[in-house]
């Protein structure tokens, strides 16, 4: 009887929460089929598996990847000669890098994702028939520049904000291309790209969007729950472009506080006190084990209750490198 009124009082102790999931959130299909790859390719030819870059940008994947014997490396030239599987990112890589690899005769799998790849065909394809390229994206994020990368240097005019979309000077405004990195702000590079369409009318523009399904879905599911919040966390890393966006997003649709977190070990408790409705979503690199942490850790402090919010419904499978279709799945 005692058991029972203490275990009634700390759940008064505790004050009520609910906690908005977002759904779709956390893992897309191009990052899915990514971490196959290195899983795969461990269960087929051994340890050590080599992966340059982080095979996506998440900390957690990357060490328990790390602890099943893949090493990650920033550049070929730290893999020594070895007949050990080297594998691309899912972020993409210059052709320079596959042609360095395919010089030194290493044997490599291609782990970008399609909607990239797709970009990259796109940016050839312009390229070929005589167009100027402009990619929207971020300086220095590995997408623009495995992206940027396809193409001979010079020839992709990097367009980061409305800004350089009005600053911009084309050799010829008859003859531009717009394409965008996948993992942008929906509404950013909208407006981005109405800038750019406003002043080049003649600017071919791609016939389906580049920004992936993932990237849009996981931002309009935050925009639908982002209102009703006192406080959002969006569980991701802080090299995460999809994950920053998804903060982004938020504020933009009037949580008045959304927050970046890794693990929940990071979250300061003293911006969420006195609070009555949390979001919750996640990056499309972020494993559903993080969010399941964060939740336990709320649950811990207050009396929380937990509503899935779905916005849509995701079914897409990429399918793997020819010599990891006979494994079978892990």
């Amino acid at each position: 009887m005692n058991g029972t009124f203490m275990a009634n009082a700390r759940q008064f102790d505790r004050p009520p929460l609910t906690i908005y999931l977002a759904a779709p959130r956390g893992f897309c299909a191009g990052v899915d089929r990514a971490i196959q790859i290195v899983e795969l390719a461990l269960a087929k030819y051994g340890a050590p598996v080599y992966v340059r870059h982080a095979i996506v940008h998440n900390r957690y994947v990357v060490e328990t990847l790390k602890a099943k014997g893949a090493i990650f490396v920033e550049e070929l030239d730290e893999i020594p000669d070895t007949g050990a599987p080297i594998v691309f990112s899912a972020h993409g890589v210059p052709k320079a890098v596959s042609e360095a690899a395919r010089l030194r005769n290493m044997f490599y799998l291609d782990a970008t994702c399609p909607l990239v790849s797709k970009v990259h065909i796109e940016a050839e394809h312009q390229f070929a028939e005589g167009y100027e390229i402009l990619l929207v994206g971020h300086a220095g994020h590995p997408e623009v520049i495995g992206t940027t990368g396809q193409l001979p240097a010079g020839a992709v005019h990097l367009i980061e904000t409305v800004d350089d979309a009005r600053a911009f000077t084309p050799k010829n405004p008859d003859k531009l291309a717009v394409i965008t990195q996948t993992t942008l702000s929906v509404d950013d590079a909208k407006e981005i790209v109405s800038v750019l369409k406003a002043r080049f009318p003649l600017m071919v523009t791609p016939r389906k969007d580049d920004i992936c399904y993932a990237t849009t879905n996981r931002q309009d599911a935050v925009k639908r729950i982002a209102p009703r919040c006192d406080r959002m966390i969006v569980v991701g890393s802080p090299d995460s472009s999809n994950s920053r966006r998804l903060v982004e997003v938020a504020e933009r649709a009037g949580c008045p506080y959304a927050v970046l977190v890794q693990r929940a070990a990071e979250i300061d408790w003293s911006a969420f006190g006195g609070i009555e409705r949390l979001g919750v979503t996640a990056g499309a690199s972020a494993p559903e084990v993080l969010v399941d942490e964060i939740i336990d850790a709320f649950k811990a402090r207050f009396e929380a209750k937990v509503e899935t919010v779905a916005t849509a419904e995701e079914s897409i499978a990429f399918k793997l490198p020819r010599e990891l279709r006979e494994m079978p799945a892990l």
